[in-house]
């Protein structure tokens, strides 16, 4: 605290006076500030939530607070060193520390030197301090490289989708605002593969909808206004608070301004009309501008925020800006469904094994997965959509070409060249990262375009050739400026001799000329040295990184000219520098300086040329990604028992026979087969199953299993049955289980009955709506009573097909009600006779064997004792319950009788 409190103290020292000398002394100690302090604290002024790390030399230091933090974050050692704690880090390890702070959830700067040595030393002002700009800005998402000395093998590694998510509110009217309805805009950014998603919806006091989009995009950063709505907040909290400290996502609270329409407005008139490089700004704007208001106070509050790290260039194209999935054009799948279902991860310790995506994700490259889990989150709508890639699947499983064989091997082992490519387009690649990424692609150019021939004739379906056969023309331009470079020198980092012919780079052709020029000099000057020294084998010699030295023996030293200036010596031998050779030796160092400068801002204009190409390779990767999806869901229906279902539009049905859960299937294995189940339910006939039956009896894999296959057909995958039709569905809505959640301060009932709520508003007659259990967060009459009206809404109202798990056998009724569209089904078990009719005692609950087959009828009672004796309750407590359990069913049964009349 006492470093904090003497940092705050010198900033508003800095703030505070006018007086120059004033200025530069540390209230507390009255001790001066050294220069290089007082640069950091300018430096700090502008960037006060960021940990600086400011090069000084060979190593870069933290000071202050940032010090402290360093030492305990990076295990490194920190010290007093004038007014500040100090502590530091060799060049070379910047990018590790950097990375393992960013992973702490700091936001780092990387402040480094503008001027170098010699330059500084020929310049104006050699003897004031070096001059320092913060050059990286780095969050949760740093791009992939910091320096070109990072070892390429870091391009290769695999990383998740980093979604940066700005989230704006708009509270139209106080009475919104009072029922806790709202309209929020969003937008979410990736910056390592330029992908740009708005959104904007009203949503209820439940947050379901914002809380579907933050589930499905899984940011690893949210930035917000100072403040939101308290059911925002509650939302954010909640899933925040659920992540462990290295995964958690990194709040970013930017000041209520920027998120106000005006001020939004106007930053983003000024940005698109004068910021961005070309003469179409006006008609960008006008796309810009016919966005939804909270969207725009959104993007306004992005644009300011990805200034501060240099990549606001991937909003520069606004046709290129995405919405998150219509509701037209995919099913619906919110937040608790994605939950329930476990379609991205499971629900025990939140990680991918045991989820759907699991079962389908055998891509092999990283921008493959990618795609693969917007698909899986995006089941399509179109019945011809999905058919074209149930036709793609079918042709890789069932053709005999080797041409299959062939595209899967080009994919195995590639880089993750869609990061790459974004990289380059933010000019923050090193030239390895580049020729990785280009050389990467112009191969695959080389490799497709041989198989062109082949393609045509043995590839039929359309999605395929046409991705196949797209890839090369969209690929051509790249092998050009693989072509341009030295290969040795872009694998060293070395951009003095990065570009092969440099007709084109006469900046670059002249300064190389300055340096021969120079050094042509200094070699004829070595034979005046030989002449004055009268040694005619005199060579010059480069002792520690000093060149041009003339070594002579100590005993010799008498024969060196006066004006000589002695470099370095040893016991034996002295080394000199001529006058001459210091003053040309000067000028050579200034000039290969100048070569390097000269050289860096070449290669970003390379890189700018390069990006003119940037929306066909996007695209060509798109394809490469699409392909190596359809390929994994041809892995997928490899496994036994799988088949192609038959999908269908204006068809309300789902048919499946012996269908299996795809998770639990994988999870057993060979040694333990899931027991199949037969589905039938139609718009026209049978739409609603109420599924009794025991604990543990099977009822939620198999509710599960009904879901998960729709999805899957709706993705373009085969699914786990022996046939399958499927009408497509245009959401999947489901309640299960007695969640409640502490976050958002609500009870189990109260969290059943919001979920429930909105399912009865998003619903329709084309969606699968399924509800497990209930009513069950209440009392005994109250939850048959929200039951039996909650499930009848349905079959009269929605008119959706819905599955219905209950342990109420009084909602059964309503099959009597309803008998062509009402089915009662349970999972079926066996009691052990034997042992019961030995006991010959009611109130002793008998063994229970689970068979796991869904069944016609009502099952009578729901067996919980059977299961409370397998889980080993004590046999004094189970007694007790069942003499318990049959009073009550006695009482509940007359008051029915007399409540409903049967």
């Amino acid at each position: 605290w006492g470093y904090l409190l003497q940092f705050s103290a010198s900033l508003k020292s800095c703030e505070n006076t006018q007086n120059t000398s004033d200025t530069n002394l540390n209230k507390r100690t009255k001790s001066i500030y050294t220069p290089l302090e007082l640069q950091f604290i300018e430096m700090k002024k502008q960037y006060k939530d960021a940990v600086l790390c400011v090069e000084c030399g060979y190593k870069y230091r933290f000071f202050g607070e940032d010090a402290e933090i360093a030492a305990k974050e990076l295990n490194i050692y920190c010290h007093q060193d004038h007014n500040f704690m100090t502590a530091s880090i060799p060049s070379h390890r910047l990018f590790v520390h950097v990375r393992r702070l960013v992973a702490k959830g700091y936001k780092v700067g990387v402040i480094k030197q503008m001027e170098t040595a010699a330059l500084k030393a020929a310049g104006e002002n050699k003897s004031s301090l070096f001059s320092r700009k913060l050059t990286h800005l780095l969050n949760v998402n740093p791009l992939l490289k910091l320096d070109d000395s990072v070892d390429v093998e870091e391009v290769t590694t695999d990383v998740p989708d980093n979604y940066l998510l700005c989230i704006c509110e708009n509270g139209e009217n106080l009475k919104d605002r009072k029922k806790g309805d709202t309209v929020i805009g969003i937008m979410a950014i990736q910056p390592t593969t330029g992908e740009v998603i708005f959104d904007s919806f009203r949503d209820c006091a439940s947050r379901l909808e914002l809380e579907s989009r933050v589930l499905r995009l899984q940011p690893v950063e949210i930035i917000l206004p100072s403040s939101l709505s308290d059911q925002s907040e509650k939302l954010i909290n909640s899933i925040t608070s659920m992540r462990l400290r290295d995964d958690r996502i990194r709040i970013e609270r930017m000041e209520t301004l920027h998120f106000e329409y005006s001020h939004a407005f106007q930053l983003i008139t000024d940005f698109y009309a004068k910021e961005v490089p070309d003469t179409t700004g006006p008609q960008k704007l006008s796309v810009i501008l016919s966005l939804d208001k909270p969207v725009i106070c959104s993007l306004a509050a992005v644009i300011a925020y990805l200034k501060e790290f240099n990549l606001e260039r991937m909003l520069y194209n606004p046709s290129n800006f995405k919405r998150l999935s219509s509701e037209t054009e995919y099913m619906t799948i919110n937040g608790t469904t994605m939950k329930n279902l476990e379609i991205l991860q499971n629900q025990t310790d939140m990680k991918t094994k045991g989820s759907l995506l699991w079962v389908l994700d055998h891509t092999k490259t990283s921008f493959g997965r990618r795609r693969l889990k917007k698909w899986v989150t995006q089941p399509l709508m179109k019945s011809s959509e999905i058919n074209a890639r149930l036709d793609a699947v079918s042709e890789i499983l069932l053709s005999e070409s080797s041409v299959f064989g062939q595209i899967r091997n080009l994919l195995c082992k590639l880089p993750d060249i869609e990061r790459g490519l974004c990289s380059v387009f933010h000019k923050k690649c090193s030239t390895q990262e580049f020729f990785l990424i280009v050389s990467t692609l112009s191969r695959l150019d080389l490799e497709i375009q041989a198989l062109v021939p082949v393609i045509h004739s043995h590839v039929k379906t359309p999605l395929l050739q046409n991705a196949l056969l797209e890839i090369p023309e969209l690929l051509s331009p790249v092998k050009h400026y693989l072509k341009i470079l030295n290969e040795e020198a872009a694998k060293t980092g070395d951009k003095t001799q990065l570009f092969k012919d440099l007709t084109d780079f006469p900046v670059i052709r002249k300064r190389k000329e300055e340096i021969l020029d120079v050094l042509s000099k200094i070699q004829l000057h070595l034979l005046d040295i030989r002449k004055q020294i009268k040694n005619p084998s005199a060579e010059y010699v480069t002792v520690s990184g000093q060149e041009f030295m003339i070594e002579v023996k100590n005993s010799h030293k008498s024969s060196v000219p006066s004006d000589w200036v002695m470099v370095s010596s040893t016991k034996a031998v002295s080394r000199f520098h001529s006058p001459f050779i210091i003053e040309n030796y000067r000028h050579l160092n200034q000039l290969r300086e100048q070569l390097v400068l000269d050289c860096s801002a070449e290669w970003l204009n390379f890189l700018d040329h390069f990006s003119e190409h940037y929306h066909p390779v996007s695209k060509a990767i798109g394809h490469l990604a699409t392909v190596d999806c359809l390929f994994s869901l041809a892995q997928v229906a490899k496994q036994g028992d799988y088949c192609r279902p038959t999908v269908q539009d204006n068809r309300q049905e789902i048919i499946i026979k012996n269908g299996r859960h795809p998770v639990i299937d994988v999870l057993l294995g060979e040694q333990d087969q899931y027991v199949p189940n037969t589905t039938n339910l139609s718009g026209g006939g049978e739409r609603v199953m109420i599924i009794t039956g025991p604990n543990m009896g099977g009822k939620s894999s198999y509710i599960k299993q009904v879901a998960l296959i729709t999805v899957m057909a709706q993705i373009g995958s085969y699914v786990p049955a022996e046939e399958s039709t499927i009408g497509v569905v245009d959401g999947i809505f489901t309640r299960m289980g007695a969640a409640d959640n502490i976050y958002k301060g609500r009870s189990t009932f109260m969290e059943e009955l919001t979920d429930t709520a909105e399912i009865i508003r998003k619903a329709t007659s084309r969606s699968l709506v399924i509800l497990d259990e209930l009513g069950r967060g209440t009392s005994t009459h109250d939850g048959i009573a929200i039951a039996y009206a909650t499930l009848e809404h349905f079959i009269r109202d929605v008119e959706s097909l819905t599955l219905f798990v209950t342990h109420y056998p009084s909602v059964c009724e309503l099959e009597k009600v309803y008998p062509e569209k009402v089915g009662n089904y349970h999972m079926a078990f066996l009691v052990n006779e034997e042992e019961s009719a030995e006991q010959k005692d009611e109130e002793n609950p008998e063994f229970i064997t689970f068979l796991y087959q869904i069944t016609k009828g009502v099952s009578a009672r729901s067996y919980g004792l059977n299961v409370a004796k397998l889980a080993d309750i004590p046999e004094e407590i189970l007694k007790k319950a069942a003499h318990k359990s049959k009073e009550l069913e006695r009482i509940t049964l007359k008051i029915l009788r007399k409540v409903w009349g049967f």
